[in-house]
């Protein structure tokens, strides 16, 4: 089973690195993605080594695709083959998570409307106006769509995660 994870410079630490150890310690495949191979560094100072570059991703390779938060999804949302993998992985029914501000590329990919979630709190307006029914919970399902606001959700969070793949 193969994770994606999709992200650039100054995410959010936590919200990145605990799905991806979470991830392998059940011998989940993860693979980062960002806009440039090397390393992308998060917002307080933590290194991870970029597997493969956006352009270089197929979605029919990943079973769930995992969008952590901080500033790095203001600009993986600007990057259209993102959008475009963010769409196959809804038109596939595959589970999408998203943290903090990660909603917001999903809200970029237009995906959101009629779909209940939740999110960091400066972006609440922003989800809303694309449609969604916005929820203040830590986490909040809906059917493949997993998201939580911050942080301290990451429990919550990955709970539900897990499930949706089974594990």
């Amino acid at each position: 089973m193969k994770a994606l994870i999709l992200s650039a410079d100054n995410f959010e630490d936590s919200e990145l690195l605990v799905p991806y150890y979470r991830l392998k310690e059940a011998d989940v495949e993860v693979t980062v993605a960002s806009l440039k191979r090397g390393a992308i560094t998060g917002k307080h100072g933590y290194e991870v080594t970029v597997d493969k570059t956006m352009d270089e991703v197929d979605p029919d390779d990943y079973a769930i695709l995992l969008l952590p938060g901080g500033k790095a999804p203001a600009e993986v949302r600007r990057v259209p083959k993102a959008l475009e993998i963010a769409r196959s992985f809804f038109a596939g029914s595959k589970p999408v998570t998203a943290i903090c501000h990660g909603p917001q590329i999903l809200i970029s990919a237009d995906l959101l409307k009629g779909r209940r979630a939740t999110c960091y709190k400066s972006v609440v307006d922003e989800l809303k106006e694309a449609g969604a029914r916005y929820e203040d919970r830590e986490v909040v399902v809906d059917g493949n769509l997993v998201t939580s606001r911050q942080p301290s959700d990451l429990p919550a969070f990955m709970r539900e995660t897990m499930k949706q793949l089974g594990l």
